[in-house]
């Protein structure tokens, strides 16, 4: 017999064989990988932690479409959010600053708006809600124009990152007529 005859043959024998083994092992390794699941998903279940990103409310927001930054005023805010993660480490959304440039002062000013990608990052606990937590730090990237800071004689561009610490539960109302 030539040599790509008995190679025929031979891969005519191997690949039903090798089929039917793999086949056999799968089949074990599937089993295995059902009750691995099975047991994950139990141990989830009574694990399970919720994370959330408190507004100046102090209330709990998961993936929010907007987010106030200066809870005094409302004159600096987040919206447009698009979620592209929500993790126990970090979330990350692409969207737009709003800020009013207060100029001449805050109710006469104009508002502006600035492209940026948003990390929520850093949790713990949230103090009352057993297997929540919450992100206790947002840094802001921009991706193009950026907002002014004056820098004690003018207004010159603000920088590229800009990282600040969130509220945590409120104990007052920063909005009197609002009920929590």
């Amino acid at each position: 017999m030539k040599r790509g005859r008995l190679s025929l043959a031979v891969g005519a024998v191997t690949v039903p064989a090798l089929g039917l083994a793999l086949g056999l092992g799968l089949g074990a390794v599937t089993s295995a990988a059902h009750a691995s699941a099975r047991t994950v998903t139990s141990a989830s279940q009574h694990f399970s932690e919720r994370i959330v990103v408190l507004n100046c409310l102090g209330k709990a927001q998961v993936r929010p479409s907007g987010f106030i930054l200066a809870c005094a005023d409302a004159n600096d805010y987040l919206t447009k959010l698009s979620w592209t993660s929500w993790g126990p480490n970090l979330a990350s959304a692409v969207g737009t600053q709003e800020e009013n440039d207060c100029i001449p002062y805050c109710a006469a000013g104009h508002f502006h708006a600035y492209p940026v990608d948003v990390i929520f990052w850093g949790t713990t606990a949230l103090t009352g809600s057993p297997g929540t937590q919450r992100y206790l730090t947002v840094t802001l990237l921009y991706t193009g124009a950026r907002p002014p800071i004056y820098n004690g004689h003018r207004y010159v561009e603000g920088p590229q990152t800009v990282t600040m610490s969130l509220w945590g539960p409120l104990n007052y109302n920063p909005f009197p007529g609002v009920s929590n």
